[in-house]
């Protein structure tokens, strides 16, 4: 069985060719992708070539971890699952290119246990259930954040998520004036317009690996800052973070609990995934979309289009 899929080469080269699968297990699904989205963060550093290195890591590989599609065949022990809509969490099962994450092809093959059901009348944005879960994440292990930074794509699941598990409206920094713009149900402000320096949690969502300094000196006394991105290095300065007995939590990946709460939150109507896919390209079209999706300020969230494919 051969699958169309988005390979990267090697860093900044991509390309769109047929792949060959991984025969299919008693356990496993084979589902078809309708709509897959680009992460402008960890698949960011994979084009680029910055991805710390870490088990898995290497080229020729199949990036994506956020994919919706039907269920279209299974094994013998996964008989019923023919027919769902499930969201795919990436997969690795390509023979000739690695499955980091694996989720950006026309068929895959995982597991059926990876595969989680989700509302088919979600559409495309039913991809941002995997950054809705991290998002869900980075705050689920401690205090609601009052301060987060950053208004692209996780800084407003972030907020938003913050909001449906009952916590007041966070501020939000952002220095990009076009993402200040709107009715979001809490403040977006440009930090120099902040005095505050009391806040007792900041979530960075920016990336930025020289934003701690001035993140710790807008701690209150024994605050912690959470980290929800993904970063090369981070330095920072150590007396003013002593002074304040300062807390830094990194947040990891999702796991499975994080998507099935953050599909509860979305199916309860407490937590809206409206207006967050700003782009829709065809998958025919992924050269130019994976760039576009990168350096577009105006892109929040990139989705492909597998459904002519």
């Amino acid at each position: 069985m051969e699958t169309l899929a988005v390979i990267l080469e090697a860093p900044e080269t991509l390309s769109l060719r047929q792949m060959a699968l991984n025969p299919m297990g008693a356990g496993d699904l084979l589902v078809e992708v309708a709509w897959s989205g680009i992460s402008s963060g960890t698949e960011k550093l994979l084009w680029s070539g910055k991805m710390p290195a870490f088990p898995g890591m290497g080229y020729p590989l199949v990036p994506g971890y956020e994919s919706v599609g039907r269920v279209v065949d299974a094994g013998v022990e996964a008989r019923s699952r023919i027919g769902e809509w499930v969201f795919v969490p990436g997969a690795n099962c390509y023979t000739h290119a690695r499955g980091l994450f694996g989720g950006t092809a026309r068929r895959v093959i995982l597991p059926a246990a990876r595969a989680m059901p989700v509302d088919e009348s979600l559409g495309e944005a039913g991809i941002l259930i995997a950054l809705a879960a991290t998002a869900y994440h980075a705050i689920a292990g401690g205090a609601a954040p009052e301060l987060i930074v950053g208004h692209g794509i996780l800084g407003r699941l972030i907020a938003r998520i913050t909001i449906a598990c009952g916590a007041p409206p966070p501020t939000v920094w952002e220095t990009a004036s076009e993402r200040r713009i709107g009715d979001f149900g809490y403040r977006v402000i440009d930090p120099s317009a902040d005095d505050r320096k009391d806040y007792n949690t900041i979530c960075d969502a920016s990336g930025a690996g020289s934003i701690l300094d001035s993140l710790i000196s807008r701690l209150a006394k024994g605050g912690e800052i959470v980290l929800a991105g993904f970063y090369d290095k981070l330095t920072f300065s150590f007396p003013p973070a002593f002074m304040r007995e300062a807390r830094l939590r990194i947040s990891t990946e999702f796991v499975i609990d994080d998507l099935r709460a953050t599909a509860k939150l979305v199916d309860g109507g407490s937590l809206s995934l409206d207006g967050l896919v700003t782009h829709v390209r065809p998958a025919g079209e992924a050269t130019e979309a994976y760039p576009a999706a990168f350096g577009d300020p105006e892109c929040l969230k990139m989705v492909l289009d597998w459904r002519s494919e």
